[in-house]
C-alpha cells in the first residue's frame, strides 16, 4: 500500500472512529456513569491509548483533569482539534511501556484503534476468527515513556485507563507504585497479557477487580473479586467475548477509597 493510500485509508478509519466514539449520546451517558465511580471533579486521570479521545471527553465531563497519551500522529491531530485548547487536558504524543526510549508501532491504517506495539498480539490476531480481516500495513518508530515518568511529571492520577492493544502488561511493567484505580483492556485472543497484568497489580497492592465486556459500559460482578477469581473468569470467557476492560481498585483505606472500591450502584 502506498503511503498516500495508507493516509487516505487512515483518515477514513478515523472518521468512523469519530462517529462511533463521539456520536452516541446514550453511550456517553453510560460511560460517564461508569467512570463517575472512580473520578470526581478536580481529580487527575490518565488516558493511556487515547485514540480519538472519547474517554478523555468523558473524564472532562466529570470535571477531571486529563493527561491523554497517544502515539499515532493521525489520532493525535484529532485530539489537538478536540481537546487542544482545553487547559485541563495535557496531550502527550508517545507510547507507554516498560522503559523510556523508542518502540515500533504496527499501524492498521483502516482501523487505527487496533494499532499495536505488540508483535505477539498481531501474530495472535492473524490466526484468530474475527480478526483475519484486520491488516497492519506499515510501522512507525515512536517515542515511549512510562507511567512512572508520567506520574513524576503530572502527578498521581486518581484513575488511569489503559487500552493499548496487547501492550497493557508492558505499560504496567513501567509502574512501580500502586494507583488508586485503573482499567486495562483484555482480549480473548491474548489472555496471557491480562494474566500478567493481574500478576503485576497483585504485586503492587491489595487490588480488587471487576470487568466490563466490549463497549457495554456495565460492570459484570455485583461486588469486586480477588485476582484469582478474575483470572478464572477471564480464562473461561468464550472466544466470541472478544474484548473488554478489567477495573482494579485498591482496598479501601478511607471514605473516598471505600467509595471507589464499591462496584455496585
Amino acid at each position: 500500500m502506498s503511503r498516500l493510500r495508507a493516509t487516505l485509508t487512515e483518515w477514513r478509519g478515523l472518521a468512523r472512529s469519530l462517529l462511533l466514539y463521539h456520536g452516541n449520546r446514550a453511550r456517553h451517558r453510560a460511560m460517564d456513569a461508569l467512570y463517575r465511580r472512580f473520578l470526581a471533579a478536580g481529580d487527575l486521570a490518565f488516558d493511556i491509548g487515547a485514540h480519538v479521545g472519547d474517554r478523555t471527553s468523558s473524564f472532562r465531563r466529570l470535571g477531571a483533569r486529563v493527561v491523554a497519551v497517544e502515539p499515532q500522529p493521525g489520532p493525535m491531530r484529532l485530539l489537538r482539534l478536540i481537546h487542544g485548547r482545553d487547559r485541563n487536558v495535557t496531550l502527550v504524543e508517545a507510547a507507554v511501556g516498560a522503559a523510556e526510549g523508542y518502540v515500533t508501532l504496527h499501524v492498521n491504517s483502516a482501523n487505527p484503534t487496533v494499532s499495536s506495539a505488540s508483535g505477539t498480539f498481531l501474530a495472535a490476531a492473524r490466526e484468530a476468527d474475527g480478526w483475519r480481516d484486520q491488516h497492519w500495513d506499515h510501522t512507525l518508530t515512536v517515542a515511549m515513556t512510562t507511567l512512572d515518568v508520567l506520574i513524576a511529571r503530572h502527578g498521581m492520577p486518581a484513575f488511569a485507563k489503559i487500552d493499548v492493544e496487547g501492550f497493557e502488561d508492558a505499560v504496567l511493567a513501567g509502574l512501580s507504585q500502586p494507583l488508586p484505580a485503573l482499567s486495562f483492556e483484555f482480549t480473548t485472543i491474548a489472555r496471557e497479557v491480562a494474566m500478567r497484568c493481574l500478576d503485576r497489580l497483585a504485586a503492587l497492592g491489595p487490588y480488587r477487580f471487576n470487568l466490563s465486556l466490549g463497549e457495554e459500559q456495565r460492570l459484570v460482578f455485583p461486588e469486586p473479586v480477588c485476582a484469582e477469581a478474575m483470572r478464572d473468569h477471564l480464562a473461561t470467557l468464550p472466544l466470541r467475548a472478544n474484548s473488554g476492560d478489567v477495573y482494579a481498585t485498591l482496598a479501601a483505606t478511607g471514605p473516598r477509597a471505600a467509595q471507589n472500591s464499591i462496584f455496585t450502584g
